[in-house]
Parts: structure tokens; sequence; C-alpha cells
């Protein structure tokens, strides 16, 4: 796929995008060739931009269900950010590092990354805007300022928020090629095998439960996730998990379908753990990247949260 990019200051369009398909692409539904090359804006808001008439080909628009012909080229227009309904929240944030480009904070239990309609208070946004003010990246829209990438509600650790667009962008190219370092720690039910391991399996939704991702045999999105067991006890294992892809729910979804579910996660686990966890044991603990503007690479770790740490101890007593 080649690729022209510029900037608009005007008004209404914060940039604009020409992508031209390949010999590889062609046939694909423009929407689904828009998402995979926009790594950055969800599938929802490209049927959202066509529907407004801000995608076009020579000029004219065109519907979701076009498919694309390799080397035509098809015009992205993205509007600049309106003015959300959210509001900021003076809500406390463990910031593990910042500049004037990125912000990277150390998520804790509980807390939703991004709002959606009828909840937008209590949400990562709302704290970040209250902090960063205008400084936020608005690519991914009105609910998402400075939003990159997520982690799940219950999930804790390290996430980046983009203070910009250029510094958006640039993260978001890095998490489609793979090249951002993602290492998570969890508790994982049972003893798995192997000491290191790689889960191949493509994730989609569930066709049983659309609330749900899974393992699918066809279809779906190719995911990667190496495990390396650190600590075996009774019943359990502290794994770390490195992640190639990110897809949703991917590491509770690959360890649900080797039998070795994560403690605490009642919706791949099965059952209930019998500990007062809510939510999964899993933490974001390492992120590493290039810097969008100094162009070198910046690691951080998060510290385990208290829970996760007591947990462990009591593990590791034997009891």
């Amino acid at each position: 796929m080649k690729a022209k990019a510029f900037d608009r200051s005007d008004a209404e369009i914060a940039a604009v995008r020409v992508l031209v398909p390949d010999e590889e692409q062609e046939g694909l539904r423009v929407d689904r060739f828009l998402a995979d090359e926009l790594g950055d804006i969800s599938r929802t808001r490209i049927q959202g931009l066509i529907d407004s008439g801000l995608i076009t080909l020579g000029g004219k628009k065109i519907k979701s269900s076009y498919k694309v012909s390799e080397g035509e080229e098809i015009t992205v227009r993205i509007p600049a950010p309106e003015l959300p309904d959210i509001q900021p929240e003076n809500i406390p944030l463990d910031i593990l590092y910042e500049d004037s480009d990125v912000l990277i904070v150390n998520k804790p239990k509980g807390m939703t990354v991004h709002p959606a309609p009828g909840h937008l208070g209590g949400t990562l946004v709302n704290a970040v805007l209250w902090h960063c003010g205008d400084s936020l990246s608005g690519i991914n829209g009105i609910l998402r300022p400075g939003i990159v990438h997520r982690i799940d509600k219950d999930t804790t650790g390290a996430l980046i928020v983009c203070k910009n667009d250029a510094a958006h962008r640039s993260i978001a190219a890095q998490l489609k090629d793979h090249s951002i370092t993602r290492r998570y720690r969890g508790i994982v039910i049972g003893a798995p095998r192997e000491d290191e391991t790689v889960i191949e399996g493509n994730i989609g939704r569930d066709p049983r439960d659309r609330k749900k991702m899974t393992v699918l045999r066809d279809g779906g999105k190719p995911a990667v996730t190496h495990v390396t067991v650190l600590e075996r006890y009774n019943g359990y294992s502290l794994c770390e998990f490195r992640l190639e892809t990110g897809r949703t729910h991917q590491i509770r979804v690959h360890m649900s379908h080797t039998g070795h579910p994560l403690l605490g996660d009642d919706v791949y686990g099965g059952r209930r753990s019998g500990f007062d966890l809510e939510g999964q044991t899993l933490h974001a603990g390492i992120i590493g990247f290039i810097h969008p503007s100094t162009g070198e690479y910046m690691e951080f770790e998060a510290p385990l949260p208290g829970y996760f740490e007591a947990l462990l101890n009591r593990f590791r007593g034997g009891r």
C-alpha cells in the first residue's frame, strides 16, 4: 500500500490522507481496507466518515461495501475533533512519565479507559482531560481524546496517552507493526506444562456470545502471545506475557483457550475464583516505544498493585 499524508489547518478538516491499495488488498471492502491501514481509527468511526461523505474515490462518495481495486486513490478527510460532551474530572493519576508528546500512566483496577454513551464519567479520559486540558490528540474522536490503545477495566498497569496528533500517529504506527514492547504479568489457574510457550490463534467475536471474544478456526484476526512461567504454586502459576499483537482481551482469551484462565476472570475463567479480586489478575507491567519526537527508545515499568503483591506473598507462603 502506497500512502501520502498531509495536514490541513482549516476549521473543519484536521488531516487528509490518500491511500492506494496494492495487489494483495484488491477486492477488500473499503471499510476493512481503511481499518487495516488506519490503525489509529476504529472501523466504526471509518463507517461514520463514509456515511458523512468524508471518504471519497475520485471525488465521489462511496459505500462501506465498495470493494477496492489496486492503484485507485481513496481520500480520507479526518475532521477536527469536536468539543467533547465528556467533562474533565479531578481524578488522581499515577503518572510514570510525562512530556509535551506523551503521558504514561499506571491505570488502577476498576477504571475504564474511555467513556461510552450513557457512561461518560469516572474514566481515564475524564482524568486526563483534567490533567492535560486541550493538550490531547483528537484522532480517535470525541470520546477518546489522547487514547491510542487501551487495557481492560480490571487490568492494571502502564498505558500511553498521546498529547498531540503527531505523537498519536507515531505510536499508532508502532502498534500496527508490533514494535512496541508490552509485557504483562498475571496469575493463571493451574500449571502450564512448558516454562515457555507461544500461543497463536485468531481472535474474533464469539458467535455464541457477541459480548465475548474467542479463538476462531476460521476468520478473526491473527494473535500471538508469548508466555513464560515465572513461579509455580499449589494450583496457580505466575506468568509473564509478551504481546506481538494487541487484540481485544487477547491474553485472557488465549489463556482460557489453553485451559489456564487468569485468576479472577469471571468472563473467561468459567468459575468463580474464591478470592475477592474484582476481575482478572493481570497487570501491564512494562511498555516500551520509540519516542515520537526524539527517536529514542524509552521503556517504563509500572509496579505491581498492592492486592497483586499480597496475593503472591500468600501463595509463596504456601497458604
